[in-house]
């Protein structure tokens, strides 16, 4: 029972701490550009929204969460202008409803996921098939974003799967409602271990990488942007453009990103 209520009130920190990314950044402007975005892009959007103003005066609304509730939002009639996901799967989803401005789908960045542990921790583990992670929780649970529709999660579940190690673990996770609410149960330590993309852990100087995961592990982590159809901003895709210019890339180079789409 001890247990049990453990991880109850490990999954409650999860859903409130993931409820605080559903919120805009700033108060809306009718004549800002609405960038919905996956959780994981929090700091360094908030960096680059800043750079667009003080360049062009242009103002950006930023409403982070998990990519599938941003991408359900979107479906169900949700105000916004650009749309980035964590992953193909929820990008396509939107476009597959016909939500897309055509031709500007861009696959604009890739990523890593990895194990982290609080900064303080003793925890020394390399992963690889079959590695010890259930008995290196101990009693603690896996700090993980939802595992069947939050593309960090489902990454995470995919390598431990692939890992041979899932079914040791998988009654021991505590589900986040994004990326950056399971990297809070580990700053918090409220979770000994979590998974989470490199740059969340290097966004927070209470957390430390453990290791990273191999890439083969999982399927490649590609965060695609798109104007939407709907947009309402004339400034969408020039925003959309200035996420590919030199001054972004140094942006997200120096978040952890790696830029696969950019211009000179």
């Amino acid at each position: 029972m001890k247990v049990f209520a453990r991880a109850s009130r490990l999954l409650g920190a999860a859903v409130v701490a993931g409820a605080v990314f559903l919120s805009p950044l700033a108060a809306s402007a009718a004549d800002a550009v609405t960038v919905f975005a996956a959780a994981s892009l929090k700091d360094v959007l908030g960096e680059i929204a800043a750079d667009w103003k003080a360049e062009t005066g242009g103002e950006v609304t930023l409403s982070f969460a998990g990519s599938s509730a941003l991408a359900k939002q979107i479906g169900e009639g949700a105000p916004a202008d650009l749309f980035i996901s964590a992953d193909l799967k929820w990008m396509d989803y939107v476009e597959k409803a016909g939500l897309l401005a055509e031709g500007t789908r861009v696959n604009l960045l890739g990523n890593r996921i990895v194990l982290i542990a609080p900064s303080d921790s003793t925890v020394s583990l390399s992963i690889g098939k079959d590695f010890p992670l259930a008995s290196t929780l101990g009693d603690g649970h896996l700090a993980m974003a939802n595992t069947d529709a939050v593309p960090a999660g489902v990454y995470g579940k995919a390598a431990l799967e692939n890992l041979g190690v899932w079914d040791s673990v998988k009654d021991r996770v505590a589900q986040a409602e994004n990326v950056r609410a399971a990297l809070l149960l580990v700053s918090r330590a409220e979770a000994p271990l979590g998974i989470v993309y490199e740059t969340d852990a290097k966004a927070d100087p209470k957390v430390k990488v453990i290791d990273r995961f191999p890439e083969g592990s999982h399927p490649a982590i590609v965060y695609p942007a798109a104007v939407l159809k709907d947009a309402e901003n004339a400034d969408a895709a020039a925003f959309l453009s200035y996420l590919q210019s030199p001054k972004a890339y140094d942006r997200f180079t120096a978040a952890g990103f790696t830029v696969l789409a950019k211009t000179n």
